[in-house]
C-alpha cells in the first residue's frame, strides 16, 4: 500500500467511526420500546450462520487430514477424532450467542 491509500484509509475509518457517537437522546425506560428488535436478529442469525460455515470450512480440511493420518497409522484414530471434534466448540458458542441474542427480542 501507498502512504497515500494508507492516509486515505485512516481517514474513512475514523470518518465512519465517528457515526457511531451520533445517537439519539434516551427514552425513559418506562417507554421504551425495543427497536433494535431487527437488528439483534439478523446479529442472531450471523453468530449461528457464521459459526457453521467456519466449521464446516474447518472440518472439511481436518476431515481430509485425519482421513490420510488414520490410512497411515490406525492406531491415531483417537487422536484424529478429538482434533475433528474441537471446531464443533464454535458452533455451540454460536448456538449460546442465539439463543442469548433471540431472548433480547
Amino acid at each position: 500500500m501507498t502512504k497515500t491509500n494508507k492516509i486515505a484509509l485512516a481517514a474513512l475509518v475514523f470518518a465512519l467511526a465517528s457515526t457511531g457517537f451520533a445517537q439519539e437522546a434516551v427514552v425513559p425506560a418506562t417507554t421504551a420500546v425495543n427497536s433494535n428488535g431487527g437488528l439483534i436478529a439478523v446479529g442472531a442469525g450471523l453468530a449461528l450462520g457464521l459459526g457453521a460455515i467456519g466449521t464446516g470450512l474447518a472440518q472439511g480440511r481436518i476431515g481430509a487430514a485425519a482421513a490420510g493420518v488414520t490410512a497411515e497409522n490406525p492406531g491415531r484414530l483417537g487422536l484424529m477424532l478429538l482434533w475433528f471434534a474441537i471446531p464443533e466448540t464454535l458452533v455451540i458458542f454460536g448456538l449460546v450467542g442465539f439463543f442469548i441474542l433471540s431472548g433480547k427480542i
